[in-house]
């Protein structure tokens, strides 16, 4: 079978290089056409797990609260109080300005939000109406202590210096794509746990286009929209200190990090390649054929992804860099054995060289790609659909690598004329017999080093977690960390976390016919037996002070809006504050420690339906509505967690607050959940040492495998495993001692490491068997394997360790470590792979000793040994 695919490449490839090539010209142009369609995807989809029950919850309680994304404007007046009149004029303008940036539903700022102690105001008055900074007469200095000391303002609307602010610009709710989500959510889950019918898959698959299609016209309007809105905040520069945060803003932000990712690691990679290539070969022709082959391939993946509409992502934005690299190593491996049976067999011509390297080459290669594929492929359990879609893309990358190189560089090389001219002499293989002396003179240190690697790499895996703080992910001279920072550290926190509960049901009592469930009793404490003025006969019935805000006849119970239920609220809202953690927090009991300060004492039952039926608009919109769902019976108590505490646990937080409401304020578990972008998140980082271990898991079971298929030894498949996990345990034990956690772009070291440090042993293991069948001395084998294909492990190595190192240049914190530590990952295998594993191959002796055939017509000195 062998000898009938190598016939027939030779036939169609070596035969045909001019129609080959040909055709390699057109599929890049037909991929090229595709380039304009191509979109990046920095979307909130990228911090959650794809399966998560979570993230269908946190889109309808955005729905059902109206709680949609906002963009956040910090003001710091440069030129004196922040409530002087020039100061208050300057933010007005500010303010209307960006009112009327197309999405913005509206601005809130000290101006427009509703004072209720400047003078301190009586429940009455509330009812009457309510003031604002902005209205006649209004006393600054109180207006500054209320925005300082207020339940409702403090910790969210000004610093506690008095001198930065915060304009919070609501955004219109995607009322579209959340139903075209949460649609498509349902049919997947549908389809994975009771399948679908016919229609039911094609609805699905409608459903996804029609949303991707309409989150990518969001992206595009929310983009432009943070582009205007920087556009006016620049306008304003002389005259205050301006940052802008939000969602939206790190999601535009984070495009353009991909865009410039792309771009910077592009050139950086192309330019090093062609240094690379200079330095190793010297010759014109071993620069072109690689960059070639590397560029046709990055041009055609890419070109694909864009006719599939596949978009990269923050994470995928290394996938260019990843699959330069990986083909660069292919063409080199190439190269290097083209050069060598040139160097030995002068008189070959072009057909008998290229067919020789092909035929040689082909086996190893192909199983590299395929272990380099299992890696990549592992990375689908993750549950992260940008990981996800990582190791698809860069599993097929790896395939178009190997048939490209497999084509260009052979169908080249049979156009091209046979020159040594200018090639010079290779040294290398002196400076790579170093590895393999040391390895023989010094097998115990070897041995040692590698175990005491093995040790300390146990000890910092111990050590390894996913807490990490989003900050971090970003240069501190990017807007989006300055933002956050001041944001965090003077406006009460960023990320969201709120805690929603459910009525008590043992009180799901509605009002049906006559029965009111406050049987009577409005808070007065005698528990007497009065008729019920709310009863059916009430005069007054039409305009019940219970009712819910749909009118009358639409009454339901208002338990959360009775002092018990308040209380409870209460209770668990002060209990938040005190969290070290946590920043701001608002629920209903927000307003209900104002009314009770209002009304100079406590508020019965009576006096709260009322009060909550006689508030104006602008209260409730600010005090009520986005904590209290009549219709669901339900409350939430938001608030936010400051994302530069050093000691933040998220997972630790969400337990603690779920053990406080369980056990202390004993509502059942049924009745409470948390959620927001906090839950999300951690969600994700908590699912990511599961990952890593059946990451880490497929990747070794996969390369066990297919090393007993190709060595057909347990021990040849041991030996060349040794080296590369002991590499991965590196990586890992190196992030835990460092006290770098694991995120979604770490996570994929250790799995890339093997898959790709693993090609070395797979190169290196398939030579040594060759040079052993000569002689039988595995000392002489080892130096020999050395000199040859030592120097092709060498030169692949140093390309791809430079290559990452390049990832260093990214303004995306994950992706520097991505880089540097796969690069740290990288050098740990290629040492492995020149001193632990011939070392190990030298110690155990696996390979079958080599048979002497004697040949006939010649002398007994020149009998070729071969392995059985």
């Amino acid at each position: 079978m062998l000898l009938g695919l190598k016939t027939w490449y030779e036939k169609l490839v070596l035969g045909n290089p001019k129609t080959v090539l040909a055709l390699v010209a057109l599929l890049t142009i037909a991929a090229a056409a595709g380039l304009p369609r191509f979109k990046l995807d920095a979307s909130a989809d990228s911090l959650t797990l794809e399966t998560d029950d979570s993230l269908d919850f946190f889109r309808e309680i955005s729905e059902r609260y109206n709680s949609g994304d906002f963009l956040v404007v910090t003001y710091r007046y440069n030129q004196g109080d922040l409530f002087s009149d020039d100061s208050l004029a300057t933010l007005r303008r500010l303010q209307d300005e960006l009112s009327m940036v197309e999405g913005v539903a509206g601005v809130q700022s000290i101006l427009n939000v509703p004072l209720l102690y400047s003078p301190k105001l009586s429940i009455t008055d509330v009812a009457d109406g309510i003031r604002t900074l902005s209205s006649p007469g209004v006393d600054r200095d109180l207006a500054k202590k209320e925005f300082l000391e207020s339940p409702i303002y403090k910790d969210l609307i000004l610093s506690p210096d008095g001198e930065t602010t915060a304009m919070m610009l609501n955004l219109q709710l995607d009322q579209k794509g959340l139903d075209l989500v949460r649609e498509r959510d349902a049919l997947r889950r549908q389809r994975n746990e009771q399948g679908l019918s016919a229609e039911e898959s094609r609805r699905l698959e409608a459903v996804s286009a029609e949303y991707l299609q309409h989150r990518t016209a969001q992206e595009e309007a929310a983009r432009e929209r943070v582009k205007e809105v920087r556009g006016i905040l620049s306008q304003y520069d002389d005259s205050a200190e301006l940052f802008l945060g939000g969602l939206t803003m790190i999601t535009s932000d984070m495009i353009a990090f991909i865009q410039s990712d792309l771009a910077v690691f592009g050139a950086g990679i192309l330019a090093f390649i062609v240094v690379t290539l200079l330095l190793i070969f010297r010759q014109p022709r071993w620069v072109l054929l690689p960059l070639t082959t590397c560029v046709a391939t990055a041009v055609m993946m890419l070109g694909l992804l864009s006719w599939l509409d596949w978009r990269l992502t923050v994470i995928s934005a290394n996938f260019v860099a990843l699959l330069l690299i990986i083909t660069l190593a292919i063409t080199i491996h190439l190269a290097v054995r083209y050069r060598e049976y040139f160097a030995e067999h002068p008189e070959w011509n072009r057909f008998q060289l290229a067919s020789a390297t092909v035929s040689f080459m082909a086996k190893p290669c192909l199983y590299t790609g395929l272990t380099t594929m299992v890696a990549f492929i592992s990375l689908v359990v993750s549950g992260i659909r940008p990981v996800i879609d990582f190791g698809w893309m860069m599993t097929m990358g790896v395939v178009l690598a190997l048939v490209l190189s497999f084509l260009i560089i052979p169908a080249s090389l049979m156009l091209l004329k046979k020159r040594d001219a200018g090639q010079g002499e290779d040294n290398s293989h002196a400076f790579t017999q170093v590895f393999s002396r040391f390895a023989e003179n010094h097998k115990w240190v070897v041995l040692g080093v590698a175990a005491l690697a093995a040790g300390v790499s146990a000890v910092g895996i111990t050590q390894l977690k996913v807490e990490n703080r989003f900050i971090d992910y970003f240069d501190d001279s990017t807007e989006i960390y300055q933002g956050m920072l001041v944001i965090d550290q003077r406006l009460g926190g960023t990320i969201n976390l709120d805690v929603v509960l459910d009525k008590p049901q043992e009180t799901a009592v509605a009002f049906e016919g006559e029965e009111d469930p406050f049987g009577g009793d409005f808070g007065d404490d005698s528990g007497g037996e009065e008729a019920d003025p709310f009863a059916a006969e009430d005069p007054f019935a039409a305009d019940d002070p219970f009712a819910s805000g749909g009118g009358a006849g639409q009454s339901v119970d208002p338990y959360w809006f009775t002092v018990a239920g308040l209380n409870q609220i209460e209770q668990l809202h002060d209990f938040l504050e005190s969290q070290p953690e946590i920043g701001k927090v608002q629920s209903l009991a927000t307003l209900y420690k104002v009314a009770k300060d209002l009304n100079n004492g406590g508020l019965n039952d009576f006096e709260l339906a009322v009060a909550r039926q006689s508030l104006p608009q602008e209260i409730n919109q600010v005090l009520v509505n986005p904590y209290w769902s009549a219709d669901d019976q339900q409350v939430r108590i938001t608030m936010r967690v400051k994302e530069t505490d050093p000691n933040l646990r998220r997972d630790e937080l969400i337990q603690r607050i779920y053990h406080y409401v369980e056990n202390d304020m004993g509502i059942a578990s049924d009745n409470v959940r948390q959620t927001g972008m906090l839950v999300l998140y951690n969600n994700m980082l908590q699912s990511l040492f599961k990952s890593q271990i059946l990451t880490l898991g497929a990747v070794f079971a996969g390369i066990l495998l297919m090393f007993l298929v190709l060595f057909r030894s347990l021990w040849l498949a041991v030996i060349a495993l040794v080296p590369n996990m002991l590499a991965a345990c590196v990586v890992l034990g190196g992030m835990g001692l460092a006290n770098i956690p694991l995120d979604m772009m770490t996570i994929t070291i250790a799995a890339i490491t093997v898959g790709i440090g693993v090609d070395h042993a797979i190169h290196y293991l398939y030579r040594f068997r060759e040079e052993f069948a000569k002689d039988g001395n595995y000392v002489a084998t080892m130096h020999r394997s050395h000199a040859t294909i030592g120097r092709a492990m060498f030169y692949t190595a140093i390309t791809i360790i430079a290559g990452f190192s390049i990832l260093a240049l990214s303004k995306f914190v994950p992706s520097i470590y991505f880089g540097l530590l796969t690069a740290l990952a990288m050098t740990a295998a290629l040492l492995g792979s020149l001193t632990l594993l011939p070392l190990l191959l030298v110690l155990i002796k696996p390979l079958p000793k080599p048979k002497v055939v004697a040949q006939p017509g010649k002398p007994a000195m020149n009998r070729e040994v071969v392995t059985s």
